[in-house]
């Protein structure tokens, strides 16, 4: 109960701060910018609103340009429950990657999944 109480207003002051210092995206050609949405149609990103490690990678995913579907693991129970089914844990963030051929990897800890979408807009 008492970290609930301590948690909300931290993470409202997180949401705010990251609305105030929003990085900004890239500035690319449309078909650039075409080509590395195709690369993160496969991606998606499961998280909370206000955990700040999913607020780092949000950040990172508009500096770098990308659109990937954000799954709040908050709003309903399937994407909770499709997290811990097939991810293995209910640890946010999650980066979920699914590969041409249709196997699907589970990215955690936001440093690994920040240097892999920097990785994936380097090979573009």
């Amino acid at each position: 109960m008492i970290m609930s109480l301590i948690r909300w207003p931290i993470g409202r002051l997180i949401l705010l701060l990251n609305f105030i210092f929003s990085p900004r995206s890239p500035k690319r050609t449309k078909s650039k910018q075409k080509e590395i949405d195709t690369k993160t149609q496969s991606l998606s990103l499961y998280q909370l609103p206000a955990c700040p490690f999913c607020v780092k990678v949000r950040r990172a995913m508009k500096r770098e340009g990308l659109k990937i579907e954000l799954r709040n693991i908050n709003q309903g129970d399937d994407f909770r429950e499709e997290l811990i089914r097939e991810g293995g844990k209910k640890t946010v963030p999650c980066l979920r990657i699914e590969k041409e051929d249709g196997e699907v990897q589970w990215l955690y800890e936001s440093s690994d999944v920040v240097a892999h979408l920097q990785q994936l807009v380097r090979v573009v």
